[in-house]
């Protein structure tokens, strides 16, 4: 029974958290509507969609409140990484190409690739090598923003080009019928906005509404993976990686699938890229400020299951991360980003899946793996001169 209990919340807060978002992208399409050049999908884009990631880690940490609690963080965080990185692309690509037969390629910006993709690898870099400690403080957590602010204030900087931004024009359609009607089939734009345009004071109030409505639906997907959890006998991190992730990336996929339709394939891969960047800057780092410092605890990162799960799915994330970036590069220079890689991007997808399934049933089938994934993260590891043994 609590299998499916936890089945049927985990579906219904990601449908509430997926509609929520169509708000957010609403809004945060007509803020960002000048930017070019990926800014749009790195930024405002990413941030708006990665919303899920950073309260579902928040209420896995108040939920647990101790290691499995920030295991369950990375979890969510690295699935949702992997996902974001493998699936959206993947569906950009096919819904581009395959399904409405738009072009015969997606034609995408080889710098927003190289920019995005190499910050992205230094942040998974320095979320191993500085962040893992036995004792996780607030600092670790200030550490981990601090580096999305370098991002983002380097973004200020490096210039790009429109190459890849086809056909970006925010358009916005003022609603038609009630707003009862509208809420009721969880359309926030209309329900708020009615049948007026679209303005700033209207994008800011449609934004945080949004917000606020997406982290009550984290609240409930985090409740249904503790059911979900304990109905399988799984330990929460395990599902988190699985169902939380997949949940709170259903807005990362549904914003680039609809930019890349609109002839903005640099947001539409540049979201998915900075997406991931904002999770493990963000996502984890606000969390463990802000509950190391309002419960004056710190976490405990003691128990030895969860080292080796956080250790090995990181190395993970790094080693798909530089995988994808170099296919979506050498495409992308080369013009042959199309439905072959896409379905390249799932199958790696299903590879991840498998790997996870095998760690959480037979794990001597993957010791090998395993055991060489905790190497290279304790190598990494030890080039922080400040890391206690």
């Amino acid at each position: 029974m609590e299998i499916f209990l936890g089945l049927v919340i985990i579906f219904i807060a990601c449908i509430v958290i997926w509609r929520a978002c169509d708000g957010f992208e609403d809004a945060s399409g007509f803020l960002g509507r000048n930017m070019k050049g990926g800014v749009k999908g790195a930024t405002i884009d990413a941030i708006g969609s990665s919303m899920p990631e950073l309260f579902t880690t928040f209420f896995f940490l108040v939920i647990a409140g101790d290691a499995k609690g920030f295991a369950s963080g990375i979890g969510t965080t690295s699935g949702s990484a992997v996902f974001n990185i493998m699936i959206i692309p993947a569906a950009v690509i096919i819904s581009v190409i395959v399904i409405n037969r738009k072009v015969n390629f997606i034609n995408v910006n080889p710098k927003v690739i190289l920019r995005d993709g190499t910050a992205l690898m230094l942040a998974i870099i320095c979320l191993i090598v500085f962040v893992s400690e036995k004792e996780l403080t607030w600092m670790h957590g200030a550490f981990l923003m601090s580096l999305y602010v370098v991002y983002v204030v380097s973004l200020l900087f490096i210039k790009m080009d429109d190459h890849g931004d086809e056909h970006d024009e925010y358009e916005y359609e003022a609603g038609e019928g009630g707003r009862i009607k509208a809420l009721l089939q969880l359309d926030l734009s209309h329900a708020i906005i009615g049948n007026k345009e679209m303005n700033t004071g209207r994008a800011w109030f449609l934004l945080l509404t949004s917000t606020a409505l997406v982290g009550a639906a984290c609240h409930f997907l985090t409740k249904g993976c503790e059911m979900l959890g304990q109905g399988m006998n799984w330990d929460m991190y395990i599902v988190a990686l699985i169902f939380a992730a997949a949940a709170t990336s259903v807005p990362d996929t549904i914003i680039s699938v609809k930019s890349a339709n609109n002839g903005a394939y640099n947001d539409a891969i540049s979201n998915a890229l900075g997406s991931n960047i904002f999770d493990i800057c963000f996502a984890l780092g606000l969390p463990l400020t802000i509950y190391t410092l309002m419960s004056g605890k710190t976490i405990e990162m003691s128990g030895d299951a969860e080292m080796d799960f956080i250790g090995s799915f990181r190395i993970i994330l790094l080693v798909l991360t530089l995988l994808s970036t170099l296919i979506f590069y050498i495409g992308a220079k080369r013009k042959r980003l199309g439905a072959k890689s896409g379905y390249f991007l799932v199958s790696l997808y299903a590879l991840f899946i498998l790997y996870t399934l095998a760690y959480r049933y037979t794990p001597d089938s993957i010791q090998g793996i395993h055991e060489s994934l905790i190497h290279i993260n304790d190598f990494l590891v030890g080039l922080n001169p400040f890391h206690k043994a």
